[in-house]
């Protein structure tokens, strides 16, 4: 089986997936969103498409495609729209695949599923994106007890902003989690500043090494 992982996140809005698509070009993976909450702007598939620079045979169609930028449970209701978190499965592919989820971990699919409870399910490798402002202890930590309270294998952290490194080293001693590289917030991103600041700030022969 071809290499897989989820890329999750403390929150919304922390810059995961620029990450997905710095991922995703850097392994030359397939890349799929499960549930995309939001169509009005550009959704998350479509940024990694842009910022990756991923072929669109690369790009997997969602499975739930709701209208409305809320928690997936709310925009489902809007849409009348039942989601079954039981039939979320990732697809199959000759190439790897990154997956990236929706908000943080424990955002609702359902009036009882949050999408930890999925990754629980899955049992692939999930990396943690965490901000390194303010409050990303507290967040980062939450989400590392969550996923191992549903014994979700964790890859590893993956910091998003300027440097803090006493902020960085603490989450990683506290988590026992892997720190993973950092990615620094970029004043040009496009998809040569991003592949490049990727490159430049995480070992793939760490991704590379894995036992899919």
């Amino acid at each position: 089986m071809s290499l897989r992982l989820v890329v999750s996140g403390t929150d919304t809005g922390i810059g995961k997936t620029v990450f997905s698509a710095a991922l995703t070009d850097a392994l030359g993976a397939c890349y799929w969103k499960p549930i995309q909450s939001g169509l009005d702007e550009e959704t998350d598939s479509e940024t990694v498409r842009r910022l990756g620079r991923i072929p669109a045979q690369r790009i997997l169609p969602e499975a739930y495609r709701l209208n409305t930028p809320v928690s997936p449970h709310l925009s489902a209701k809007i849409d009348k729209v039942a989601i079954d978190p039981a039939a979320l499965s990732p697809p199959q592919t000759t190439l790897p695949l990154v997956i990236e989820g929706a908000g943080g971990l424990l955002v609702p699919l359902t009036r009882r599923d949050v999408f930890a409870d999925v990754f629980g399910r899955w049992q692939i490798p999930v990396i943690l994106c965490a901000r390194t402002e303010l409050g990303t202890i507290n967040h980062t930590l939450l989400s590392v007890e969550a996923m191992r309270r549903r014994l979700i294998p964790i890859f590893g952290i993956a910091f998003i902003g300027a440097a803090h490194p006493e902020t960085e080293q603490i989450i990683t001693e506290m988590s026992a989690a892997r720190c993973l590289g950092r990615l620094p917030r970029l004043n040009q991103l496009t998809p040569d500043t991003l592949r490049q600041s990727f490159r430049a700030h995480f070992d793939m022969s760490l991704f590379e090494a894995i036992d899919a």
